[in-house]
Order: structure tokens, then sequence, then C-alpha cells
């Protein structure tokens, strides 16, 4: 009897440590290409905004996604012409936010790809919706000491 005591508890133990079914659903249909097809920000205005540590927001745009949600890892290639081409590497984690709502907490850590290893720095954003098609991240800096939302919308491949 202590023996199946023992086993049930590790077993509950193990699946409360799991993924929830909403992020796990989430990551399926996250699994594939994507292009990011605009960026938009809260405030009207011109922003010289450097994105991800990276290029700007012209740049971004019209880049390729590609997630691989069995090791959480990714790639995003810039290709527009006048900037600086090429493929970049990241490790991605979702965090359930609210099961309602269906909001999560979107972490994107860089990696450098002959190392395999992330960098110091990673980019919280939060996943604002997710269809099979269509995917929009959100963003949210201070400006002025006030709060500056910067949304990326993908559709999917």
């Amino acid at each position: 009897m202590k023996k199946l005591a023992l086993s049930l508890g590790i077993v509950l133990m193990i699946l409360s440590c799991g993924t929830s079914k909403t992020v796990r659903d989430s990551k399926k249909i996250m699994k594939g290409e994507w292009t990011l097809s605009s960026i938009t920000y809260s405030q009207a205005g011109k922003y010289n905004v450097t994105l991800l540590n990276d290029t700007s927001k012209d740049c971004f745009e019209g880049s390729t996604w590609q997630f691989i949600p069995n090791n959480n890892t990714g790639t995003y290639t810039i290709n527009e012409t006048s900037c600086s081409t090429g493929t970049r590497n990241f490790v991605f984690t979702i965090q359930e936010v609210n099961k309602e709502t269906g909001l999560y907490d979107f972490l994107l850590k860089p990696t450098n790809e002959k190392q395999k290893s992330e960098t110091n720095q990673g980019f919280r954003l939060r996943l604002t919706s997710l269809t099979d098609t269509a995917m929009q991240w959100q963003q949210t800096v201070s400006v002025d000491g006030k709060p500056f939302a910067i949304t990326m919308n993908f559709n999917k491949k």
C-alpha cells in the first residue's frame, strides 16, 4: 500500500509540473513557418526602434519565422535586401497567464548558432492572439515614462 501511495504521489507530482493543455495546443498551432507581416505602435509618430536588439521595424517586416515547439527553438530570417539579411536563432518559452482570455507571456532569447548557447538577454512579449493562420505578439516598453506598445502581426505560410 505504501508503494502504491508513493507511486501515485510521484505520478501526480510529474503531471502537476507538466505543461498545461492550453500551452501544448498553442505550441502545436505555432509549429511551422510564419511571416511577420506588420509591426505597429500604440502611439502615432516616427520612432527609431530596434527590435530584439537586432534591427529596425522596416527590416523585420516580411521576415520569415520558423518555430520548432518540441525543443522550444526557432529561427527568423531577415529578407529585406537593404538590411543585414540572414537567419538568426532563438529559444522560446510560452508561460500561461490567463486560461479564460488565452493570453500568455512569451519569452524569446536569441542564441549563438555556433555555440548553441543563449545570450544573456531575453525579450518578454505577450502572445495576444493565436489562430491556425494568424498570430499576434505585443511588447510594452516605456517611452518618456509612459507605456508604449509594439504589436507584431504574423501570418502562417
